[in-house]
């Protein structure tokens, strides 16, 4: 049977739309730049650990954190990378000590972990941040401080929350 000329027209459009293909190169392109694209954006921020106990100082300081062991002072105790070493009021009560016992063997465990014996003496100063509440007082943070003039860590970084520029008018 012989087919009319409509219907011989409409087979041919049919097989010229016979089916949207998909160029998979391409979508493997497009997501391996993607992917590439987030790998070298994420790595350049470095985010603190976030505490909702410690409310931060303010400061205009443009320079990022970076990635090292942090102290946490809150109003009620001081951990060392999450562990608990001391109460804050305990600390400030003994008045007899200049170091923290607790938090000097935490600092030492920790320097142990990250290097051997023969690097830890030939290291000049490693870097630690300290977190602490902005109502914490002086007399703390100064022992603090003293309690790392006994271990590796010298080179100290204070951490401090970003004040947003004001408008001017």
């Amino acid at each position: 049977m012989k087919k009319s000329v409509r219907a011989q027209r409409m087979e041919r459009h049919h097989q010229r739309n016979a089916g949207a293909s998909l160029s998979l190169v391409s979508l493997m392109d497009i997501f391996t730049i993607l992917v590439f694209f987030l790998l070298v954006n994420s790595s350049s921020v470095e985010q603190l650990p976030n505490s909702k106990t410690i409310k931060l100082p303010e400061s205009i300081a443009e320079k990022l954190p970076s990635e090292t062991i942090t102290i946490m002072v809150s109003a009620d105790s001081i951990t060392v990378q999450g562990r608990k070493v001391a109460n804050v009021a305990d600390v400030l009560a003994d008045t007899n000590g200049r170091v923290i016992e607790s938090m000097k063997k935490e600092l030492m465990f920790q320097a142990g972990q990250m290097w051997d014996k023969e690097a830890l003496e030939s290291i000049d100063g490693a870097a630690i941040t300290i977190m602490a509440d902005k109502n914490v007082p002086y007399k703390l943070l100064r022992r603090i401080m003293l309690t790392m003039s006994d271990t590796p860590y010298k080179k100290i970084s204070l951490a401090v929350s970003k004040k947003a520029k004001e408008k001017k008018k």
